[in-house]
């Protein structure tokens, strides 16, 4: 691992909510054992069945988690963000991962291995609360996706992507920029590519979106919600 990214490794993990009450002495021995992955565009950290030994932590970039049917169909299930981790449910079932995990875009990912971790939740009570919140967190989007499948439809569900990525609290015009191509967030959301982009048509026809490549403008918040409902 270089020397530069040696004396940010604690810096990034006291940044994450999980580890932000960690005492010195605690974090620098997680630190210790942490591992460098430099991804390019379309690597693949691990894949569908691999061993998983540990979790990961997203410095820079940007990841997808995804299940591959046996006709080849890729389902996406999370599109992982700078900062945020992902593998810790599976990392304490001692089970592979269910996922494979690709880097959509140049990426920089800190491999965090179970041992260490697991010492600390043994010592340390509000870790251990800290890394249930952060799984229970995790549970409850998982369900609220299998909700919206279930019960909404795919014009509501990419509406409802568009004011989460808004925000609860914007009012006015916004712009939202998609994080990554159109045909990945149409697998997140359950739709096709060609259902995808026949909705912002449809919104856009509407007068309710303006679409310029990955560029999604919002003029009136309260009428896309509406829309929504």
């Amino acid at each position: 691992m270089e020397k530069q990214l040696k004396a940010d490794v604690r810096g990034l993990l006291g940044r994450l909510p999980m580890f932000a009450a960690v005492d010195g002495e605690a974090l620098d021995r997680i630190a210790a054992s942490v591992t460098e992955h430099r991804l390019a565009r379309g690597d693949v950290l691990f894949r569908q069945n691999s061993p998983c030994t540990g979790f990961y932590v997203v410095v820079h970039g940007q990841m997808k988690l995804a299940v591959t049917a046996p006709n080849g169909n890729e389902k996406v299930l999370e599109i992982i963000p700078a900062h945020m981790s992902f593998g810790e449910a599976v990392m304490f079932l001692g089970r592979p991962f269910p996922v494979t995990a690709e880097a959509l875009t140049d990426s920089l990912i800190l491999g965090v291995p179970r041992d260490p971790v697991q010492d600390l939740i043994d010592s340390d009570k509000l870790f251990a609360r800290k890394m249930l919140a952060g799984l229970s967190l995790r549970l409850h989007s998982l369900v609220k996706d299998v909700e919206g499948y279930a019960l909404r439809s795919s014009t509501q569900r990419l509406i409802g992507y568009l004011l989460r990525e808004a925000g609860d609290d914007a009012a006015g015009p916004v712009e939202i920029d998609l994080p990554t191509s159109k045909q990945v967030l149409a697998s997140r959301l359950s739709v096709t590519p060609e259902t995808f982009s026949r909705i912002l048509h449809n919104l856009s026809a509407d007068g309710l979106v303006e679409v310029d490549g990955k560029t999604i403008r919002v003029a009136n918040l309260a009428r896309l919600r509406d829309h929504e409902a």
